[in-house]
């Protein structure tokens, strides 16, 4: 782990909101290996036998847009999402190889299963993919679930349900699908995707679980699953993040429910409530966060990875490429000298 910046308290909002911390867009990574991807928020390249590198950026997508670049977002996503990984292999197995860096992971380069598998305990959220938002515009029966009258924002459903969505190409929305359409459109099979939602259903309770004991529920989160070269089934992509999770404060909760207030949250969820007051819903340039936005989502996300884990977050020094660089020297896959792709 790289040693951290001691003059700057993670913390304290006043650096951060202040310019004074480096960030890690996608055009930092410009590193000279194969196959390089580039998705919102993270970089990959092709490794020998049969593995990908990921490095997670600071870039944050709301609205299936990317709208800002957040302080060691990255770091937080990668390392939170490799501790949940190890958590859950006995649940099942991932495509994790090893982290050498902070912002890092080799995995096994999977295919990619060309669903979105959200899982959801409450009906909540902002985006059109979301239950409430169906919900409030009248829908009633939603991703083939029967919904009654009467049910408030942010309230607790009886049992955690699937909520699959299909995987938007660059600049699309993502589009609901029910469980029976998954299999009837032929994005995945039907023993396969019995398999995937046993363990997507398996996760999310592991998951609650954790976030229970940190004092926080895991109101729902969304799984990426792949196939193995040997055609097993992978957890993939990221696990159980700020990015692709909502996490809320259990111990305020009922009584912000109750009076019709938002949850305090650790997630991402002030972003997209932010731009939906700005009127904006992924149409478009995005808004410009301010830096008490910015700043306020890094200590949200740092919060929930220490609080998750029981670890203390310890930042990774920037620039990043040329520490990852050196990683990447040391696990012998850049030959004898680090190399960057020359402008």
């Amino acid at each position: 782990m790289p040693d951290a910046d001691s003059s700057r308290p993670i913390t304290d909002p006043s650096g951060i909101q202040g310019g004074l911390t480096p960030v890690l867009g996608c055009d930092d990574i410009q590193i000279g290996l194969p196959g390089r991807r580039v998705g919102k928020v993270r970089v990959s390249y092709a490794l020998a036998d049969g593995r990908r590198m990921f490095v997670t950026t600071d870039r944050l997508s709301a609205f299936d847009r990317v709208v800002a670049v957040v302080p060691y977002k990255g770091q937080v996503l990668n390392q939170l999402a490799a501790w949940w990984f190890h958590q859950t292999r006995g649940i099942v197995a991932n495509h994790v190889v090893s982290v050498p860096d902070p912002n890092a992971t080799i995995g096994v380069e999977a295919r990619p299963l060309p669903v979105e598998v959200v899982v959801r305990g409450v009906i909540t959220g902002t985006t059109s993919t979301s239950l409430w938002r169906q919900y409030h515009d009248g829908a009633r029966t939603i991703y083939g679930h029967a919904f009654p009258d009467g049910l408030r924002k942010n309230t607790r459903l009886p049992e955690a349900i699937i909520t699959p969505t299909t995987k938007g190409e660059a600049g699309a929305h993502d589009e609901p699908l029910t469980c029976v359409e998954v299999v009837e459109r032929g994005l995945v099979g039907s023993e396969m995707w019995t398999q995937v939602q046993t363990a997507a259903l398996a996760l999310f309770a592991f998951g609650q679980r954790i976030a229970g004991q940190a004092g926080l529920i895991l109101a729902d989160t969304k799984y990426e699953f792949g196939i193995a070269p040997d055609g097993s089934l992978l957890s993939i992509d990221e696990m159980h993040t700020p990015d692709s999770s909502r996490y809320w404060e259990a111990s305020s909760y009922e009584d912000r429910v109750v009076r019709g207030l938002e949850p305090e949250s650790l997630d991402k969820e002030p972003i997209r409530l932010a731009l939906d007051a700005l009127g904006y819903r992924g149409s478009g340039a995005p808004p410009v966060l301010s830096s008490e936005v910015i700043a306020a989502t890094t200590i949200r996300y740092i919060a929930a990875y220490e609080r998750i884990t029981g670890m203390r977050f310890v930042p990774g020094t920037y620039p990043v490429e040329e520490r990852l660089l050196a990683a990447l020297n040391r696990e012998g896959l850049l030959g004898s000298q680090p190399r960057r792709v020359q402008e």
